[in-house]
């Protein structure tokens, strides 16, 4: 009998291709312990730099980026049901990325969380963030991080 310690799963993505590793591991993952499995996009918002004396700025996220990352996650899920899972739901979040994430799964709690790694490199990783890391500090539940395919080599 299958193990219900992930009864759900969830499943962090943006259509990058490391995001679609972290989202066939999810599914993987899904599959082996009959887990329920939740799809999360979020359409960021974009950073902008403005003077100091500015008084307001309102910043909003397009409604192209909202159909993106609708259109992601719609085809997540349709990816998921085709390889045999029935229990699958995606969801699409505004705003700061790992706020959103992190905000969802407050409401939402999940058994594990299953996010991909760009690899950025020091500086970037310093100037940007990293998504995969401050979810890793800050999440309750699990994180499994995704870097991408490794074919074993043959001895």
């Amino acid at each position: 009998m299958p193990s219900r310690r992930f009864a759900r799963i969830s499943v962090a993505i943006d259509g990058s291709p490391i995001a679609h590793e972290a989202l066939l591991s999810a599914i993987e993952l899904a599959q082996c312990c009959s887990s329920d499995l939740e799809i999360i996009a979020v359409a960021p918002l974009l950073p902008v730099y403005v003077a100091a004396a500015e008084p307001y700025v309102s910043v909003n996220v397009a409604e192209s980026d909202v159909a993106h990352y609708r259109e992601v996650a719609d085809s997540a899920v349709k990816e998921a049901r085709a390889m045999g899972l029935t229990s699958v739901t995606g969801v699409v979040k505004e705003g700061v990325v790992i706020d959103e994430i992190l905000s969802y799964l407050e409401k939402h709690p999940t058994n594990l969380l299953v996010v991909g790694s760009r690899g950025l490199s020091t500086a970037k990783r310093i100037l940007l963030g990293s998504v995969s890391n401050a979810l890793v500090a800050h999440a309750r539940c699990p994180v499994l991080v995704v870097r991408g395919r490794v074919t074993p080599r043959a001895a």
